[in-house]
């Protein structure tokens, strides 16, 4: 044979080889990447200047549903309602609001905290993070048990970045934010500050925590600390979004920990227009929020309609106006956010 001839057919042998093996390769499906839960991709949160930032010191926007007054709504106080707003909902973050008084902590004090418990636990475990909030108006009037709460949790929980306190969910109008609220998160703070040296404290402010503007003016000296803004959206419009762009002007970091589509008494219509408004403007200022809330209340701030008990698992026939808006929100976000490096 053609010397020439068999180096060619030979190298077209070879070549036909790697080819069908190349080929038979590239018909094998790669490994899907595994999904980061929201904590191992942002890690131990911290403030730093008026932003929520994670472990690589980039803003981070949380967004996530807040669980009703824990003394009325509790059986929504479960591992499978928390796995399902993560999964279904999309939540990075919850709020568990243990009720004080009305029945509440002051009354039955382990009940109320192992629902507490029983959330941050579970929150834990799916990898999002998990608002402890002590959901009282005159938490000042309760020091003692605060501090009693706020410490075990601490001591509890601390060593987890999953976890962010508030300890004063909304001072009433006729409270003083020098003598009366700031004294009292000083004093808070330093009880968490004992067990747990970095997790994020959210204070509340008075007004039913809309006041940033005044502590702002005269703010908590202390690591990690921001400042709760509550609105509803029906209720509270552009004059309360000037307040708060006075405050992030003046150097306070915010976070909505609690907020309504409807009117401030948890009634009337969603109002959807001041709802996108509201969120556009977390959005430019990177504010994390919570959506009052995870109940099946008769009235327009809850998120499940009336009858509806499941614990998860909830079609589009289960959720109300707000639910549906609120969810809406969560999925866009989450879809969009997905997309950024």
């Amino acid at each position: 044979m053609n010397p020439i001839k068999h180096f060619l057919r030979h190298t077209f042998v070879l070549l036909l080889a790697a080819t069908v093996c190349f080929g038979c390769k590239s018909t094998v499906p790669d490994k899907p990447a595994a999904v980061q839960t929201p904590v191992e991709k942002h890690g131990q949160l911290s403030i730093v200047g008026t932003h929520l930032v994670d472990q690589n010191g980039k803003a981070v926007q949380l967004r996530g549903m807040s669980f009703f007054w824990s003394q009325w709504q509790g059986s929504f106080y479960n591992p499978t309602t928390v796995k399902w707003l993560k999964d279904d909902w999309q939540n990075t973050v919850v709020r568990a609001a243990i009720g004080v008084d009305m029945g509440g902590y002051l009354k039955n004090p382990e009940a109320e905290k192992q629902k507490v418990i029983t959330v941050v636990e579970a929150a834990i475990k799916e990898g999002i993070y998990v608002i402890i909030d002590w959901h009282d108006h005159e938490a000042h009037k309760h020091t003692e048990q605060a501090k009693a709460f706020f410490s075990e949790m601490a001591q509890r929980f601390g060593e987890y970045p999953n976890v962010i306190y508030e300890p004063f969910n909304e001072p009433l109008e006729d409270a003083d934010w020098a003598t009366q609220i700031k004294p009292y998160h000083e004093t808070i703070i330093q009880e968490i500050r004992k067990h747990d040296p970095d997790n994020v404290i959210v204070c509340g402010t008075r007004m039913w925590s809309q006041r940033v503007d005044e502590a702002a003016e005269n703010p908590i000296n202390a690591r990690n600390i921001a400042y709760t803004l509550h609105y509803y959206a029906a209720t509270h419009k552009q004059e309360l979004r000037n307040i708060a762009a006075k405050a992030i002007a003046k150097g306070a970091p915010l976070f909505v920990t609690e907020f309504g589509t409807c009117a401030a008494d948890g009634n009337g219509k969603v109002d959807e227009a001041e709802s996108i408004a509201w969120w556009a403007f977390l959005d430019e200022h990177q504010i994390s929020w919570c959506n009052w809330s995870v109940a099946n209340k008769d009235e327009a701030a809850s998120a499940l309609k009336p009858g509806i008990n499941a614990p998860g698992q909830w079609a589009e026939a289960n959720i109300s106006a707000s639910g549906q808006l609120v969810r809406q929100q969560l999925l866009e976000k989450a879809k969009q956010e997905k997309t950024q490096p």
